[in-house]
């Protein structure tokens, strides 16, 4: 009893799951739709619970390699994930495209069939298999012919296939549309007009294939009509009658025309063969041949205007096609005479060689022509190139003189070649030449061509005695011993010193020599002439400016003047330990005798015992403490300063300076070194500094004589002016002969040192008694007599 109940439950399951699955919901959406378009909603057509599809778990079964659709478990919508292509998915072949899917649901277990109808969209545009269709047709071909094309394919089905074709307007094809069993469309190529190669061998035609969609698309080929051709045109020559003229005695071979016929057709139709027709007589074809494949008429025999003046022919060009045709045209070849007797030349006289000074319109040559031909071919010129200075000058019948027409100049042409050329008055005419060789002889008229008119020659001093300066080489176009040149330094004295006592000259090559050394300190440069003179009859001559310039060497050490000391001896200063930060210490100057680059001269300390206290001014000498002494400082302090000048290599010279610090500076004056009272002041290192201080010091005196005057003259309005105690001073002073001024004599700063900022002199050295310096302002407690109020002082000691 209980196994019966089983198996009716069984089977009540079972009937219900079959009448499930029975029924079939349809739906039908366009191709291409947008992911995420709603296609249905279930719950609405299959009478579901929306608020149970989650428990129910329900999903979408394909049958489909892709999930083209899912629903929305939310709202129950089906709706597309993935966009449907109907081509992809459905054979062409068939007419309607389903996709069949499940809808399940659990709890109880339903399952619902659904059917998707996929509808075409005119998505695709046709197109031809092949881009170019070419065909061949003859253009023998009638019209009225039928010629097959390829048709085109669209992937859409129905109304949005291929519909109709349509070709590119031409006047010789068209087309027609035909409908094959399964419904395609194909067209058939119809010829309307018949063709003609030589006219067009090519018909580029446009092929478009038109489907039915809205809106239509449509794809094109290319159709490509090649024309055969067909032997239907016969040669044709340029001209049917020739007339042509040729020379007598025109060698074997030559061309007399070159016949071409042309033909429209192509290939064989159209290759030609040439031949001489029945017409043309035997003596003709022996006189000359025609060549069959190029039409080519030579000389063949020999041609004699006495014997045969006309030759008559007639040539025929035939194609090669399979029924050949031909064309034909007739030669008249007329024979002229020519001339063939060549002029002659004989040379009578002829004077070679001559003096290039020969004078003009002197006769240098006799010549004579003659032509056996009669008539004009008889008739002859006589002639020479135009670029020469002779002229034929006509002597009497046929006899002509060669004369000079302008001046000749043998360094620019040694020698002429003159070509006589005798031609007749032939047609063609005929010609003969000659040519003889004048040679001109030299005559001294140039004169000796140095390069420059003007040398520059820089020597460096110290040279040896005896060193090549410079070769001066002139240059004479003459020949032989009219350019033999031997040169000369023209005398010319300097300070009584002749230049051929300074300088030699090689008098057969130019060399230029050194005999002395040249000191740049003493000689600076030379200004002489060279000459240069042949050896002709008379001779020539001419000459150059040599300017000799004497280059600087460092040679000479810089010389320390000042502070001034023995040779040899160590400079000693005292100062007093009090001295500000600042103050000058000691001055050292130092003169080169060089030119400026070399004299420039700069100073550095090369010991100093403590590298803090003192500072050097590297450009004017100038030593000043760079602090104030200290106790722990040594009272003697050791300076060595090394002045350098600025040649290459730089020179040098050193003085060493011993300062010893006091509490006052009276005690400086007892440990004053004693200055030596006999010196030589004029010796040769200091001529130059004397010179120039001497010549300072008297500019610097007259301005300060011309500005005291100018202000004794002004006149006061009050009363009347006293002496004016300046130019009394002035007076006394030009009186003075060791007076100088501190800012600018060098000598000053051997004999005394100013404290600027503490208004003190310090004596360095004995002064002689008596002397008076003028200074810019009154140093007080140095022993030293004011004797002026005024600005610029004279200081007696």
């Amino acid at each position: 009893m209980q196994s019966r109940k089983r198996y009716v439950a069984l089977v009540t399951l079972f009937s219900i799951l079959c009448h499930a699955t029975a029924s079939v919901t349809h739906y039908s959406i366009p191709e291409e739709m947008k992911e995420g378009s709603v296609v249905a909603n279930l719950v609405t057509d299959l009478s579901l619970d929306v608020k149970t599809l989650n428990q129910r778990k329900i999903r979408i079964d394909l049958i489909a390699n892709k999930k083209y659709l899912d629903v929305n478990k939310e709202t129950g919508e089906l709706y597309v994930v993935e966009k449907i292509d109907r081509e992809y998915l459905c054979t062409k072949t068939l007419t309607l495209c389903y996709l069949k899917m499940e809808v399940i649901l659990e709890n109880p277990l339903r399952i619902f069939n659904i059917e998707l109808e996929i509808l075409d969209m005119n998505d695709n545009a046709p197109h031809f298999r092949r881009e170019a269709i070419h065909l061949d047709i003859s253009e023998s071909t009638p019209a009225g012919e039928r010629f097959s094309l390829s048709n085109a394919v669209d992937p859409d089905v129905g109304g949005n296939t291929v519909k109709t074709y349509h070709l590119s307007d031409n006047e010789h094809f068209t087309i027609e549309v035909q409908t094959g069993r399964d419904g395609s469309k194909f067209a058939d190529l119809i010829l309307t007009k018949t063709l003609d190669r030589e006219q067009q061998a090519v018909h580029n035609l446009i092929l478009t294939a038109v489907d039915g969609g809205t809106p239509a698309r449509s794809g094109t080929a290319s159709v490509i009509v090649h024309v055969l051709d067909t032997n239907d045109n016969a040669p044709a020559f340029d001209k049917v009658n020739y007339k042509l003229k040729i020379m007598e005695n025109s060698p074997i071979g030559s061309l007399v025309i070159h016949l071409s016929a042309t033909d429209l057709d192509e290939g064989s139709n159209s290759d030609l063969t040439y031949s001489y027709s029945l017409y043309t007589s035997e003596k003709t074809q022996e006189t000359f041949n025609l060549n069959p494949s190029t039409g080519e008429i030579t000389v063949k025999g020999m041609l004699n205007y006495e014997d045969f003046k006309i030759y008559d022919m007639e040539v025929i060009a035939t194609d090669k096609g399979a029924n050949s045709l031909s064309g034909q045209c007739t030669i008249k070849i007329l024979v002229e005479d020519m001339n063939d007797n060549h002029p002659e030349i004989s040379i009578k006289s002829f004077q070679s060689p001559v003096n290039e000074n020969i004078e003009v319109d002197t006769v240098i040559a006799v010549v004579s022509v003659s032509d056996k031909d009669s008539g004009d071919n008889g008739v002859v010129d006589l002639h020479i190139p135009d670029n020469m200075p002779f002229r034929l000058r006509e002597s009497s019948d046929n006899y002509y003189e060669l004369v000079v027409s302008e001046p000749l100049d043998r360094e620019k042409v040694p020698e002429y070649d003159v070509t006589f050329t005798v031609t007749d008055r032939g047609s063609p005419p005929l010609s003969d030449n000659e040519t003889m060789t004048l040679e001109l002889l030299d005559v001294n008229d140039n004169v000796p061509q140095f390069p420059q008119s003007f040398y520059t020659i820089r020597v460096m001093e110290n040279n040896a005695p005896g060193a090549l300066l410079s070769s001066l080489t002139a240059f004479d176009p003459d020949l032989h011993e009219n350019q033999y040149l031997v040169y000369f330094i023209l005398e010319k004295e300097i300070a009584n010193t002749s230049m051929s006592m300074l300088f030699s000259i090689n008098p057969e090559n130019g060399n230029l020599y050194a005999l002395k050394t040249f000191d740049y300190e003493i000689e600076k440069e030379f200004l002489f002439h060279i000459e240069a003179r042949d050896s002709g009859s008379p001779p020539l001559s001419s000459n150059v400016t040599v300017h000799i310039i004497i280059v600087d060497q460092n040679d000479n050490a810089p010389v320390i003047v000042s502070p001034w000391r023995a040779h040899g001896s160590v400079v000693e200063e005292k100062i007093p330990r009090s001295t500000d930060k600042g103050s000058l210490v000691s001055k050292v100057i130092a003169l080169d005798t060089d030119s400026v680059h070399n004299s420039r001269i700069t100073y550095q300390f090369l010991q100093v015992t403590d590298a803090t206290l003192f500072s050097l001014d590297q450009y004017n000498g100038e030593i000043r403490t760079m602090r104030m002494f200290s106790y722990r400082d040594p009272r003697h302090q050791r300076l060595v300063v090394v002045a350098k000048d600025n040649g290459q290599p730089a020179l040098s010279a050193t003085v060493t300076i011993k300062l010893s610090t006091v509490e006052t500076a009276v005690k400086a004056y007892s440990d004053m070194t004693e200055v030596p009272l006999e010196y030589d002041i004029f010796s040769d290192l200091n001529l130059y500094l004397v010179i120039g201080l001497g010549s300072v010091s008297f500019l610097l005196l007259i301005t300060i004589l011309v500005t005291i005057v100018l202000k004794c003259q002004k006149p006061k309005p009050s009363k009347a002016a006293p002496p004016c105690r300046n130019s009394v001073i002035s007076e006394r002073n030009s009186t003075i002969a060791d007076s100088t001024l501190v800012s600018n004599d060098a000598y000053w700063y051997s004999l005394f040192l100013a404290e600027t900022r503490k208004g003190k002199l310090v004596v360095r050295q004995p002064v002689p008694k008596g002397s008076r310096y003028i200074v810019s302002s009154i140093p007080r407690g140095t022993g030293l007599t004011d004797t002026s109020d005024s600005a610029a002082s004279t200081l007696q000691v």
